[in-house]
């Protein structure tokens, strides 16, 4: 069990930084697949993109700053999650919350800064995609989308366009219990509770 959850871990990362890379050119720099800025990352944010536009940008600063900052206690015991998150020290700046009720069962919500035109960058790169399923989150465009699909496995990513320019990817790892037949609707509870703090702060 111990190394399937870090093969299930590493894949839900890879899937992340395939995104991240595929949607900023394509290009890796030759090196692990680390992103690099868009080319011609100075044109205005708003000058394209396959995606859906946000209602009203939510606050972003402490996002990015510490994305463990997006729930309260109360809001991640609501979800079912241990408060507090702890933050990835890896090459994405992310947050990962466990479940109360197992420590197998976790969340990663992840701001993907490499990404210059959010959810657009996604949507760009459908046609890659195992799965695509456009929904909302408060009325923000969101999208379940992934290389791989590994929804049956407890693994699914949905993709939240905070801003016109920044996407959160929220990425649950169920390994045990019911919810590991429906990951998707984990991702769409804390999705939901994450947008609804950011609106709280805005």
């Amino acid at each position: 069990m111990p190394h399937r959850t870090v093969r299930l871990a590493t894949a839900a990362v890879a899937t992340i930084g395939l995104l991240a890379a595929s949607a900023c050119g394509g290009e890796t720099g030759g090196s692990g697949g680390t992103a690099q800025p868009p080319a011609g990352s100075s044109a205005p944010a708003d000058s394209g993109g396959s995606g859906p536009k946000v209602p009203s940008p939510l606050p972003a600063k402490d996002l990015l700053a510490n994305p463990c900052s997006v729930l309260n206690a109360s809001e991640a015991e609501q979800v079912g999650l241990k408060y507090p998150g702890e933050k990835s020290t890896g090459v994405l700046n992310g947050c990962r919350w466990t479940s109360s009720g197992s420590n197998l069962n976790f969340v990663n919500n992840t701001p993907i800064e490499q990404n210059k035109h959010g959810i657009s960058d996604i949507y760009d790169q459908k046609a890659k995609q195992a799965y695509f399923e456009p929904t909302t989150v408060y009325g923000y465009p969101a999208v379940f989308a992934g290389t791989e699909d590994s929804r049956s496995n407890g693994i699914c990513t949905l993709w939240v366009g905070v801003t016109d320019q920044l996407a959160v990817s929220v990425l649950p790892n169920i390994s045990m219990g019911s919810n590991k037949k429906d990951p998707c609707s984990i991702a769409k509870k804390f999705a939901t509770a994450m947008v609804g703090h950011l609106q709280g702060a805005s």
